[in-house]
């Protein structure tokens, strides 16, 4: 709640959007108080501690979908971006809160409760076309602005709650409210205005990507009344914050001017709702409890819910280490949405059927380490055509890297790795498959530059420095190794001392 409250300034309910053609444009007071680089570089710093912590929901699948899904609203709404150009990325982080926030720069998080919450794909567009709002509209930049002669002493309260909310919501509202009473009124004045231009530019987004406005009243009256059932834990501010009747029937007025356009939600919304829902809690009660829900959810008459219930069965009975039980939920989630016999397929069949994250799925499944060696070789041959059927899925090609490695196919995946990696420079994970196969073909020198690689892609510039030194230190260390670890001990050191020298201006 305190990331999306103190930073996105915005309640636990966002929801909805509003419409109005004319839209402000921002002036260059808050351009002057934050640059659209700093902007950008402010939520690259957060979003590193974001991804190190334990509740970021660091899953392809759910990824994807989440990245794919948001800027298609974006690329529906030209000016989305903004006048900074914002380029989005959006994600999940794990707590059963209904809640969503936007970062500085167009890092837009959503909670995995929320996610579950959203009954359709409606609902969920409706919560991210608000964040995209706040970031079209800079908000951000707009607070600060108005929190000039401040001295900007909120910002780093700021930052300090957004990283202890992950651990503690209580001990976020501690650090903010101290010595912070003057600042937090102006923001809670600040953000009425803000929930209300966010409203008017999401309803927008949400209207121009073909989704059905009309679900929106109902997701935000859920919110609203689950921010009733949350009071009691939040301080009187947040209790404040303007969830409010007038906001709903603005909203409803709105849509009453508005053509109904009925959305059929695609089948990847259910499947991620069901891979999130067992991702939330994965403890033995956890899994208990999920299970139960999706004993339920069977009963229900949509196809399409009930097959993203035997697609949560499956992947939780894998989380359980039950391989075989996995693929037989599996096919069934499968057979389920096999389109009829006769008669030609549904656009929904033609355009969404969840071939991808299906085909994901089975490779897990596949590669379990308790399968024996016969079936791992079926999932390195599943993932090599997966691949080629969905050559843009990153998740898809890490697992047929893994596949490989899997296989001890090791000199195949350091060549496949080493391309991808040209290809997507800015990937991790990439270098940590690269690292993996490194360790295990007995290239100490390369294994340890991969992951210097690696941690310096997620801003630890000191470890990666710490990697590189290990590797100068290895005996297999080439001339031509030497020299990329030299080089590249260069250009992080300076990076370095450029990062010291901003920390001392700040």
């Amino acid at each position: 709640m305190a990331i999306a409250s103190l930073l996105a300034a915005t309640p636990a309910g966002y929801a909805q959007a509003t419409g109005s053609p004319s839209l402000p444009t921002l002036g260059d007071a808050a351009r002057e108080d934050l640059s659209p680089v700093f902007e950008r570089k402010l939520g690259e710093e957060i979003m590193r501690d974001i991804r190190r912590d334990k509740d970021f929901l660091d899953d392809d699948a759910v990824l994807e979908y989440m990245n794919n899904f948001g800027n298609a609203l974006v690329a529906a709404y030209p000016g989305a971006r903004g006048e900074t150009n914002a380029d989005f990325y959006f994600f999940a982080v794990r707590d059963p809160l209904l809640n969503a926030f936007a970062l500085p720069g167009g890092f837009i998080g959503a909670h995995s409760g929320l996610l579950i919450a959203a009954q359709s794909e409606s609902e969920l567009a409706s919560v991210m076309s608000h964040e995209i709002g706040h970031v079209t509209q800079r908000h951000i930049a707009r607070m600060l602005g108005k929190q000039k002669q401040d001295a900007l002493i909120p910002l780093a309260a700021m930052l300090l709650a957004a990283l202890a909310s992950k651990a503690s919501t209580d001990a976020a509202m501690g650090v903010f409210m101290g010595g912070q009473g003057l600042a937090i009124q102006r923001q809670l004045d600040f953000s009425r205005d803000a929930e209300r231009e966010a409203d008017r530019v999401g309803f927008q987004i949400m209207g121009k990507g073909g989704y059905d406005t009309t679900g929106m009243v109902e997701f935000f009256q859920r919110l609203q009344s689950a921010s009733r059932n949350y009071s009691d834990l939040m301080p009187a501010y947040l209790r404040s914050h303007p969830l409010t009747s007038e906001r709903i029937s603005d909203i409803q007025s709105r849509i009453r001017e508005t053509p109904y356009k009925q959305r059929v939600d695609s089948i990847e919304f259910h499947l991620v709702r069901a891979r999130v829902r067992v991702l939330q809690d994965e403890s033995t009660q956890g899994l208990r409890d999920t299970y139960a829900a999706f004993e339920s959810q069977l009963n229900q008459l949509s196809r399409q819910q009930k097959a993203g219930a035997q697609y949560g069965l499956s992947f939780l009975e894998l989380k359980r280490g039950d391989p075989a039980k996995a693929q037989a939920w599996l096919d069934k989630a499968r057979a389920t949405l096999k389109p009829p016999e006769k008669g030609v397929l549904s656009a929904a069949h033609k355009d969404s059927n969840g071939a991808a994250m299906f085909a994901s799925l089975g490779i897990e499944i596949k590669l379990a380490p308790s399968q024996s060696a016969e079936m791992k070789l079926q999932g390195l041959k599943d993932a090599e055509l997966a691949h080629l059927q969905f050559p843009l899925s990153r998740g898809i090609a890490r697992q047929y890297a893994d596949a490989m490695i899997v296989n001890g196919k090791l000199d195949d995946a350091a060549k496949f790795l080493r391309d991808q990696a040209q290809l997507y420079r800015e990937e991790p994970k990439l270098h940590d498959l690269l690292a993996r196969t490194y360790a295990a073909q007995g290239k100490i020198t390369l294994q340890h530059i991969a992951l210097a690689e690696s941690y310096a892609l997620g801003g630890s510039m000191l470890a990666a420095l710490d990697q590189l030194n290990i590797a100068r230190k290895s005996k297999d260390a080439s001339f031509y190794d030497m020299s990329l670890i030299d080089a590249r001990e260069r250009e992080w050191q300076a990076k370095r001392r450029e990062e010291l020298e901003e920390a001392k201006k700040n």
